[in-house]
């Protein structure tokens, strides 16, 4: 019998036949990404996988190629429903089919009380009511092709330090009017088929375990009869959260839903079996959905699969142009025209114009099936162009927090771009001497491993895995900085010459969702025209970090990882001069700056909005020296840009996926009119954001929504504060007619139908388009 016949099942009798502690292990998954199946009544297990901005699958490392798509808000900078919900059927709902899963964790839909949340670029927008709509279709177009969403974080979790344990502190009404309303119009208009609970607590109880809003607000007030699960390790008890209406924990390693401890439960009576089944039938009623809707996954063999059609590139690329928002465009510079090029010189500086920034941190992370960098999308729509254009192009100012990766600098000895690792176990689980290997020269095309559950069969608790690749060769000697990050213990060998030692001890720090190490440091002089031998000896077992006082050497079983980046070693100054001397030269300045996965990231906030390094000070030194500077800021969420006016164009691109490059050039190229709109503000200063002064935790892990309803836009106006671009900003590269209306309603009606807007005139010949906006202010008196 194919798994997908559990369709036709009646859920009352399995419900009826399950044991307890079948039901027991329903509620419960599997794994990091499945549900447990019950064999002898048909039940099949399905699986789950991470979004938003795409379908990453099963694994972190070495994971399946993916479409990799805008972050949520550039999606939302759209205000375009109708192209969320294609989005959602053609590339969300494909995709996962592809990955062999039934269940997207997406969409995320909280607000931005202040863009520093190191999630602000997963979720839509600060407004609630574009948040939600824009979530909606999200969700009608993933469930019209047979994929379950599961909207998330629900609910207030709005920063990442401290998260699963911070306290929110939440007005009944602001609860209702902000933080709840995006998740209830998805509700109302889209009706997602499960939930995800945040790690927070609101109002001194987590969320995971909190039966107003599970129960009362969710299912009892709005009518919600699907299924709700936890986020990752997001459950904190046994009875509290199966009373209160949780259906799943997730993942299914250390968890707190096990036979003996709900078992136990029972026999205390402070769980009922009858609520046990109750949490299991939703269980069971969602694979069953699963099995209706899209029964080709279950039926399939499970393999993770990529596909990409001319038209899913082209929608990837279409999608990403019409998320970029121009935020400036002084005197018409923008497009480039032939007339742009009078040197025949263009210069490209900026630490992010080269480098693979697709997307934030964290579960939203994947491998892109391909990648266009703005150099070379800016590069290729010069030769379509025709005309013999000179590129120069200079870093100017680094932008990363860890040494960039080095994906594609190290090579195999059959010259493959990657290494070769081998797998050791020990001489027992609990010794830290390495025994023979258990898998030999497995091919791994990344220096970012962020193991998770793939390992190879026959390891013991405590194992080691040696890395070895060969650097490129230098045009000539150069120093390079090689940085070491691991969620375990790990070394650096170069030429078998010790260069980091991230093994005896280690500082503590915030990569891989928290687990892993601070980032250590160390030198190497690479020789010209020579390929070193580059190795990293890797154990699961972490290092004892005596500065902090923790010398806890703990068995990573979850999420071991290893992180090797480097680069050569530029001093600031050099870099900056080498830029202002390339645009001294140029008819025209391209600056690509902004930041990257390593600053916004689940696991942690940002800790300012500036910019980072001295990417200020190179917008401002070539502005010194050449005119026509246009700046492209990449970022999911606001920076501040304290030189905007010094330059004649600014161009916001947030994360724009796979297709960064071509959409960046066919904006700056007059191919695509940007029509996009902010979905947050962009404030002057950091002490202008609504939350400033009371977004961290206080002494007692309490986070006090202090700025109450008065939250994105509405505290500017409320406040009389002027911000440097307004939600809802917009400027095009044509002069088009939009007229704005002003109407009143009539105060005796409680239902009217306002005028409809006038038709919006487009005077050149680009091609454009407009999503109108209308905006609803009650009277003082309401």
């Amino acid at each position: 019998m194919p798994p997908s016949d559990f369709a036709n099942a009646n859920i009352d009798e399995i419900v009826a036949q399950l044991t307890t502690e079948e039901a027991i292990q329903l509620i419960a998954g599997v794994g990091f990404w499945h549900t447990y199946a019950v064999p002898r009544l048909g039940v099949p297990s399905i699986k789950v996988s991470d979004g938003p901005n795409g379908v990453r699958g099963n694994n972190f490392f070495m994971g399946t190629p993916a479409k990799a798509l805008p972050s949520s808000t550039a999606l939302g900078a759209t205000f375009d429903t109708e192209l969320i919900k294609t989005v959602g059927l053609k590339l969300l709902a494909s995709e996962a089919k592809l990955r062999a899963a039934s269940v997207l964790l997406a969409p995320t839909c909280n607000i931005q009380r202040n863009p520093r949340g190191g999630r602000a670029f997963e979720s839509f927008s600060e407004d609630p009511h574009h948040s939600g709509m824009i979530a909606a279709s999200y969700v009608k177009g993933v469930q019209s092709g047979g994929i379950a969403t599961t909207i998330k974080h629900f609910v207030g979790n709005d920063k990442e330090n401290d998260r699963m344990a911070y306290d929110s502190i939440i007005s009944s009404r602001a609860l209702r009017e902000i933080y709840l309303m995006p998740f209830m119009l998805a509700q109302k208009y889209a009706q997602p088929w499960s939930y995800m609970t945040a790690y927070n607590r609101v109002n001194g109880t987590h969320l995971s375990e909190n039966p107003d809003i599970l129960t009362g607000i969710l299912r009892e007030d709005w009518g919600f009869d699907g299924l709700i699960m936890s986020d990752w390790f997001g459950v904190y008890s046994v009875d509290h959260s199966i009373n209160a209406g949780l259906d799943l924990e997730m993942p299914g390693t250390n968890k707190w839903r096990s036979l003996d401890l709900v078992t136990r439960s029972i026999g205390s009576r402070k769980i009922a079996r009858g609520t046990v089944l109750e949490r299991a039938r939703k269980v069971l009623e969602l694979v069953q959905r699963c099995c209706k809707e899209g029964g080709e996954i279950l039926d399939g063999d499970g393999v993770e699969r990529t596909h990409e059609g001319p038209e899913d590139t082209a929608l990837l690329r279409s999608v990403a142009a019409e998320s970029i928002v121009l935020l400036k465009n002084d005197n018409g510079i923008l497009p480039f025209k032939s007339t742009s090029f009078q040197k025949k010189k263009v210069a490209i500086v900026g630490g992010n114009a080269k480098q693979v920034v697709l997307s934030g941190g964290g579960s939203a992370a994947l491998k892109p099936s391909y990648f266009v960098s703005p150099y070379d999308g800016i590069v290729n729509a010069l030769k379509e162009l025709g005309e013999d254009v000179e590129v120069t192009y200079s870093e100017g100012a680094t932008t990363y927090q860890q040494t960039p990766t080095l994906d594609y600098e190290i090579l195999t000895t059959d010259g493959r771009r990657g290494w070769l690792g081998t797998w050791h176990s020990h001489k027992s689980d609990g010794s830290m001497e390495v025994d023979k290997p258990i898998k030999e020269d497995q091919y791994i095309d990344e220096t970012r491993c962020f193991f998770s559950a793939e390992y190879p069969k026959g390891l013991t608790r405590r194992w080691t895995l040696k890395l070895k690749g060969y650097l490129k060769a230098s045009a000539e000697d150069e120093m390079w900085e090689f940085g070491l990050t691991s969620a375990g213990r790990a070394k650096l060998y170069i030429d078998s010459e010790v260069v980091i030692d991230n093994w005896t001890t280690q500082r503590r720090g915030d990569a891989f969702f928290g687990s892993g190490s601070e980032e250590e440091r160390g030198r190497f002089l690479k020789k010209k025209g020579v390929k070193h031998e580059v190795s990293v000896e890797f154990c699961n077992v972490r290092a004892p970090a005596p500065e902090s006082g923790d010398l806890d050497e703990l068995v990573m079983d979850s999420n071991p990882a290893v992180r090797l980046g480097g680069t050569p070693v530029s001093s600031p100054e050099e870099l900056i001069s080498s830029a202002v001397h390339l645009a001294k030269e140029a008819d025209l300045v391209i600056a690509v700056v902004g930041i990257n996965a390593d600053w916004e990231t689940e696991g942690y906030d940002r800790s300012t909005l500036k910019l980072p390094g001295l990417s200020d000070e190179l917008i401002d030194k070539v502005a010194e020296v050449n005119k026509n500077v246009i700046v492209v800021t990449q970022a999911g969420s606001p920076v501040l840009m304290p030189w905007a006016y010094k330059v004649p164009a600014i161009v916001h691109a947030w994360y724009l996926g796979n297709a960064t490059g071509d959409a960046i050039a066919d904006v700056l190229f007059g191919k695509v009119n940007p029509s996009a709109k902010l979905s947050l503000t962009f404030p002057k200063r950091e002490e202008d954001v609504p939350s400033f002064g009371h977004f961290e935790a206080s002494e007692g892990g309490k986070v006090w929504y202090a700025e109450d309803l008065y939250v994105g836009y509405k505290h500017y106006h409320h406040r009389k504060i002027e911000p440097l671009f307004a939600y809802g900003f917009v400027n095009t590269l044509l002069s088009r007619s939009l007229p704005i209306q002003i109407f009143t309603l009539p105060t005796d009606m409680v239902y009217h139908t306002p005028p409809s807007l006038s038709r919006i005139f487009n005077y050149r010949s680009l091609p454009s388009t407009e999503t109108p906006r209308t905006s609803l202010s009650l009277p003082p008196s309401a």
